[in-house]
C-alpha cells in the first residue's frame, strides 16, 4: 500500500494551493501568527517612546544595533500586549548591559509593544535600514556636552586618551560610552571594568561583602573574596542590601540625553585618536 507524501501531493496541485499546503504543514509557520493591528495612535505613541528609550541599542527598525534584534526575540514574539516587555523595561537586564526604565508605566510598555509588533516577522530577516555612518553630529558641541555630563569622571587627555582610535565601528564606540559592558574589557586591551559589588547587613549587624552574582526579591547571591559563593534569603527589606554599581552614573545619564547630544558626543569622541 502506498503512503501519501504531502510534498508529492502538493506538487500535483496548482502552484498557489501547493504553496499554501506546504507552508501550513510546517509547525513554525503557525508558531507566531500575525497579531491584529493596533490603533494607529497607539503605534505612534509607541514609536515615540521606542525612539527615545530603545532605538539606540535595538535599532530604529528593531533588528538590533549594539543590542539584540527584537524581531527575533522569543520573549517579544510571545508577548501579546506588553505584559512580558513591561517587566524587562522596568527591571532592565543589568547582566546584559540593559538599564532599567522604571519611569515607564505598563501603558507605556503596551504602546512600545504595539510599535514593535507592527513590524512583520518571518523566517528571513529583511535588510537593515542602516545609514552609511552614524558620525553625523557636531564635534564642537559634543565637546561641550562631554565636559558638562562626563567631565567629572572622565578626561579626554586621561582615561579616554586615544579613545576614538580603539574602535573600527563608530556604532560600537557609541554604545561603549553610553553604557559600557559591566565586567568586560575595554576595546584596545584597556583595563577591565569594575564589577557590581554588594554589601549585605544581617540582622545581627554582621556585614557580608563581595561581587554580585544574582539578586531578586527573594535572595541575593554573592561571590566572596575567597571565591566561595554565598546565597542569602531576603524578606522584604531584611537584610539590608546595598548595591555598588560602577556604571550607575551611566545608567542615570542614559535617559537624559537628547538624540542630538548623543550624536554630538560621538562625533567628538571620534576625534580622540
Amino acid at each position: 500500500m502506498l503512503r501519501s507524501n504531502p510534498r508529492t501531493a502538493a506538487a500535483l496541485l496548482p502552484l498557489s494551493l501547493a504553496i499554501a499546503i506546504t507552508l501550513t504543514s510546517r509547525p513554525e509557520a503557525q508558531a507566531y501568527p500575525p497579531r491584529p493591528a493596533a490603533p494607529a495612535d497607539v503605534v505612534e505613541r509607541g514609536k515615540a517612546l521606542y525612539s527615545v528609550h530603545c532605538a539606540l541599542c535595538h535599532g530604529a527598525d528593531a533588528r538590533g544595533n549594539a543590542g539584540p534584534s527584537l524581531l527575533r526575540s522569543e520573549l517579544v514574539l510571545k508577548d501579546q500586549k506588553g505584559e512580558l516587555i513591561a517587566d524587562v523595561l522596568q527591571k532592565g537586564r543589568p547582566e546584559r548591559g540593559m538599564p532599567a526604565f522604571a519611569q515607564l508605566t505598563p501603558v507605556n510598555a503596551t504602546d512600545i509593544a504595539a510599535y514593535v509588533h507592527s513590524f512583520p516577522v518571518g523566517s528571513r530577516d529583511p535588510a537593515r535600514m542602516r545609514p552609511p555612518t552614524i558620525v553625523v553630529g557636531d564635534s564642537s558641541s559634543g565637546a561641550g556636552v562631554f565636559a558638562k555630563k562626563c567631565g567629572s569622571c572622565h578626561s579626554a587627555t586621561g582615561d579616554l586618551k586615544g579613545f576614538g582610535g580603539r574602535f573600527t565601528d563608530p556604532r560600537q564606540m557609541q554604545q561603549w560610552w553610553l553604557m559600557p559592558t559591566a565586567g568586560g574589557s575595554s576595546p584596545g586591551g584597556g583595563p577591565a571594568l569594575k564589577p557590581v559589588t554588594v554589601t549585605v547587613t544581617l540582622p545581627a549587624g554582621q556585614k557580608v561583602e563581595g561581587r554580585l552574582r544574582r539578586i531578586d526579591d527573594f535572595l541575593v547571591s554573592i561571590y566572596l573574596p575567597d571565591g566561595r559563593e554565598r546565597t542569602i534569603t531576603r524578606n522584604g527589606a531584611t537584610p539590608k542590601v546595598e548595591l555598588h554599581d560602577p556604571l550607575q552614573p551611566h545608567r542615570d545619564l542614559l535617559p537624559t540625553y537628547a538624540d542630538k547630544e548623543i550624536h554630538d558626543v560621538t562625533a567628538y569622541l571620534v576625534t580622540l585618536k
